[in-house]
């Protein structure tokens, strides 16, 4: 009987092994924001599973993360975002001495006012919000798309009544409207602020939808002719427009009066399952060729010098994906709000959405 005992314990403990819990790696990102090769390599490497959920404004991962959200390893919030949340405390510490491909990060992206020192964040990916347009239609309407005009003023938009969609995002579309006015995005006078409200109301009945997402699907069908978005997701509709063999192309237009740089980063959140893997996972990023699958897939900007050398040379050309030098001149990344503005923003845009 005692033998009998042994055994069972011993056949217990060797299928507990077999049974051994898969090692799961969390990652809550933008929706198709890392190319799917990529994710297959890295759970080669880790011998893990990587479990991704989705979010498509920095809104949204915010009411998520500070409503008590947890299980989520890394994040990929946008630059303006990373001090509300480190100083929230919902992220910890990067540990430097386990990430040494931060090396490959251009220092023009390092060391910023979000996160001085680098101590919470590793730059990921940037985008420079702008228009996409059906080049035929425009062409037809005789129509330029060279500034925030072209959402903004019922001039234009009434000869495309209904065929525009704008960033269903308080941060980006306020900021498209003060840059029109001849404003900076980080303007703070609530006067001005109340300007680009109106701006904005008065182009609202012009508009066919505020779209954070499907626009992308919306342009390369022809259905939508003009649409405020990233860069990259441009780059995506144009893409999509020649597979499916359209006779128009997706052009980027960026706004004369300049525009949103925005600069993903990748964060680790405070109460982390896999710490570990976070670490291992923004290291693995860094390397050249992964951090070039992004670029290579979406047109993503790409502040990786390592990757340069894998990026596809169309893409590297293209200056909407890398500005030049007078076209970053414009360009400008959103800064934090403090309390009192973030009330006053979220304001504005209640009454923006409710009229």
């Amino acid at each position: 009987m005692r033998f009998t005992k042994l055994l069972l314990l011993g056949l217990a403990v060797a299928l507990g092994a077999c049974a051994k819990k898969e090692e799961v790696f969390h990652l809550y990102n933008w929706n198709q924001y890392i190319a799917p090769e990529t994710v297959e390599r890295f759970e080669k490497l880790c011998e893990c599973k990587v479990e991704q959920s989705y979010y498509s404004d920095n809104s949204e991962l915010m009411a998520k993360i500070t409503g008590g959200s947890k299980g989520y390893d890394v994040l990929v919030p946008t630059s303006n975002y990373v001090s509300d949340l480190a100083n929230g405390g919902y992220l910890q510490p990067i540990d430097k001495a386990r990430v040494p491909n931060l090396k490959n990060i251009s220092p023009a992206y390092l060391d910023t006012e979000f996160d001085p020192g680098n101590q919470y964040s590793v730059p990921y990916a940037y985008t420079v919000t702008m228009l996409g347009y059906n080049d035929k239609k425009m062409e037809e309407l005789g129509v330029t798309v060279d500034s925030w005009a072209a959402i903004f003023d019922p001039a234009i938009l009434e000869k495309v009544k209904g065929r525009v969609t704008v960033l269903d995002s308080q941060d980006e579309l306020v900021a498209a409207a003060l840059k029109y006015l001849g404003y900076s995005v980080n303007e703070r006078d609530p006067a001005k602020w109340e300007e680009a409200k109106q701006v904005i109301l008065k182009a609202k009945p012009y508009w066919a939808a505020f779209k954070a997402s499907g626009y992308i699907e919306l342009l390369a069908a022809g259905d939508i002719w003009i649409a405020h978005g990233y860069s990259n997701d441009v780059y995506q509709a144009d893409l999509g427009a020649q597979q499916a063999g359209k006779d128009f192309r997706i052009k980027h237009a960026m706004p004369k009066e300049g525009a949103v740089l925005a600069l993903d980063a990748m964060v680790i959140a405070k109460d982390a399952p896999r710490a570990d893997l976070a670490h291992k996972f923004i290291d693995f990023m860094l390397e050249g060729q992964n951090s070039a699958d992004l670029t290579n897939m979406l047109g993503s900007g790409n502040p990786n010098t390592a990757a340069m050398e894998f990026i596809k040379p169309e893409i590297k050309a293209m200056s909407a994906v890398f500005p030049d030098e007078e076209t970053a001149k414009k360009l400008e990344m959103l800064k934090p709000m403090n309390p009192d503005e973030r009330r006053m923003a979220n304001q504005i845009w209640t009454e923006i959405k409710a009229e």
